[in-house]
């Protein structure tokens, strides 16, 4: 953890073993989003008439389905506000510490961020304020997968495509650091 906090760190410029370390993180976190999109696309469905029928409820034609509870709503945004958090945090950190320019991050970073933050508040909007606010889902849906696939790619070429030129950590010998 001290090679991730010093503040020229580098994925690059990392020992081997730690660039497997994160990589492997990132292989790991990959089936994670693919169940919530997988979730998303099967369970509540990828059209705004979709989306509001998923937390709105509706009686219409053959399908009935009830309107999602302050309590079922509450107890999802708990878990995922946390789980997505920490996350996003792991995943930036890895993403900062790429040779990506700094504009890049920054796009990338504040897309995640507001598709995450998007995902978290649109089931309260769609449910308690107008269907309308299914748009919001979809967008916020398109900007976080969107940007959590950059931030696992850009960060998975360097910890696995990216190598450095010796497989010494940089700056002297810093084997008890790791």
């Amino acid at each position: 953890m001290r090679e991730f906090g010093r503040a020229s760190f580098s994925i690059r410029g990392a020992p081997r073993p730690l660039r497997l370390i994160y990589g492997a993180f990132l292989v790991l976190i990959g089936p994670g989003f693919l169940t919530q999109m997988g979730f998303q696309i099967g369970r509540i469905g990828v059209t705004p008439h979709a989306i509001a029928v998923y937390y709105r409820g509706s009686e219409a034609g053959n399908v009935m389905a009830f309107p999602k509870t302050f309590g079922q709503l509450l107890e999802v945004t708990h878990a995922h506000a946390f789980v997505m958090g920490i996350v996003f945090l792991i995943l930036a950190h890895l993403f900062i510490a790429t040779s990506a320019s700094n504009r890049f991050k920054a796009i990338v970073l504040a897309g995640t961020f507001v598709g995450t933050l998007g995902d978290l508040a649109a089931p309260w909007l769609v449910r308690y304020g107008a269907a309308g606010w299914a748009w919001l889902a979809l967008a916020a849906w398109g900007l976080q997968a969107t940007g959590n696939v950059l931030l696992i790619v850009v960060s998975g070429w360097e910890c696995f495509g990216g190598h450095s030129t010796t497989n010494d950590p940089p700056r002297g010998d810093r084997s008890d650091d790791v």
